[in-house]
């Protein structure tokens, strides 16, 4: 799935849509980022020593993980909403010049609550791993 693609997937837009490519696999989401180091969230975290915020990674993980999500009867895509994180581990920092590539799934679903869990490598290396939850709106009419 190309970014094209992945905006028909997620609402996200401009420097909050994350993913560059994404995936399905055996059930499994595979979402990849490019880190340029010319990113938002890389300004003054921390100069002279860019480094990924964890948060970002993990919003990387969860939007890597609406690949495995059905479309609305209407064919969209729902909204999708964090509602936790837990056992959050970051292991090595994501930099500048790094491809971060995720690996996710759905473990639980009771609608309207969804509950994953995702790890993100660089290079084969662990970089983060979490288990977090989300909850699906329909989209709303307007």
């Amino acid at each position: 799935m190309n970014k094209q693609e992945i905006m028909e997937l997620l609402p996200h837009r401009d420097s909050m849509l994350l993913l560059d490519e994404a995936e399905l696999i055996d059930g499994k989401a595979h979402g990849k980022k490019h880190i340029t180091g010319k990113e938002w969230f890389l300004d003054g975290h921390f100069p002279g020593h860019p480094v990924v915020p964890g948060v970002i990674l993990c919003e990387i993980m969860a939007q890597s993980v609406c690949v495995c999500l059905d479309r609305q009867p209407d064919g969209s895509q729902p909204l999708t909403l964090f509602a936790g994180l837990d056992k959050v581990r970051f292991k090595h920092p994501v930099e500048p010049g790094d491809t971060f590539e995720t690996v996710c799934e759905i473990t639980k679903a009771r609608p309207p609550f969804y509950f994953a869990k995702g790890e993100g490598f660089v290079d084969g290396k662990k970089c983060v791993s979490a288990e977090f939850s989300f909850v699906v709106q329909p989209k709303s009419e307007e």
